[in-house]
């Protein structure tokens, strides 16, 4: 059966901004405080936040607050070691409702072969099981730390999807120049990218300043990657839906710092600066990637 032709209002482009990412962000020389956070969130124009299920109490009841008054979407992050324990999450996610996705770093980073197949598998399904979207994350320390086993995975499982944070298999990789190779091994995980984890890594550091208005070499590499992602998404998805795009950019450790002497750290880079500049890229390699 031939589809209907395809409407931005069917497919939807959702740009989050990352709570972890929020950390450190000052003002007037003070921290910000959460609702603060909430406000700068809006402010910049992100649809919403890239956060953890609120814990169920006074928490919870304050973040739905403020989710509604600042008109914002929520996605979360999970970190489960078997289907038991991603089911107790997914349980919580279920109760709290209206959530937009579930990103999930599973933490068993020595699990292979047909295990590691089978809990995949296990976990992709509970996206039907719940009606949540469920993203497994390409991420070091995890289930998929190695590139070419997480191909082998997508592979062999058809309903898995992936969030996509591409940084970690350049740096594993040490791809100072990313090979024809190893292009061939990212390419079916693009195919399967539901989300972007989007930071910049050289090979050498995981998070590198991306510099002004993204003039880092290694931009052009990874936007050809995003939006691949975003095209062949539109393909998959012409019935509509949202697809997720979140710069995550850390706080230290992860943020590159001048160390001082004193013991102080500096961060080099204006992470909130670059979050603002890769929401915008983010939206014109959406258009880009019209079918």
């Amino acid at each position: 059966m031939r589809h209907q032709p395809i409407t931005n209002d069917e497919q939807r482009l959702q740009v989050h901004m990352s709570w972890w990412g929020m950390t450190g962000i000052a003002a007037d020389g003070r921290p910000l405080d959460e609702e603060e956070k909430f406000q700068w969130i809006a402010g910049a124009g992100f649809d919403g936040i890239d956060a953890f299920i609120p814990e169920p109490g006074e928490s919870e009841q304050r973040w739905r607050h403020l989710l509604e008054k600042y008109r914002l979407a929520l996605s979360v992050n999970v970190y489960p070691t078997s289907a038991q324990t991603m089911r107790r999450e997914m349980e919580r996610a279920a109760a709290y409702g209206g959530i937009s996705a579930v990103n999930v770093q599973v933490l068993t980073p020595f699990l292979t072969g047909n295990p590691a197949v089978q809990l995949l598998s296990e976990l992709a399904s509970m996206a039907e099981e719940y009606r949540i979207p469920v993203n497994i994350e390409t991420h070091r320390g995890t289930i998929t730390q190695d590139l070419i086993r997480t191909a082998s995975y997508a592979e062999q499982i058809s309903h898995l999807r992936l969030t996509a944070d591409l940084s970690h298999y350049v740096l594993a990789g040490e791809m100072l120049n990313v090979s024809e190779e190893a292009q061939s091994y990212i390419n079916p995980l693009l195919g399967r990218t539901d989300c972007i984890h989007a930071r910049l890594s050289n090979g050498e550091q995981i998070q590198v300043d991306i510099g002004p208005n993204g003039s880092h070499p290694m931009l052009q590499q990874y936007g050809s990657w995003w939006k691949e992602a975003m095209r062949k998404w539109r393909l998959t998805h012409q019935e509509g839906g949202s697809f997720l795009f979140i710069p995550e950019l850390g706080p230290p450790p992860y943020a590159i710092t001048t160390d001082e002497p004193t013991g102080r750290k500096t961060e080099i880079s204006d992470r909130p600066h670059q979050a603002l500049f890769l929401k915008d890229y983010a939206r014109q390699l959406w258009q880009q990637s019209e079918l």
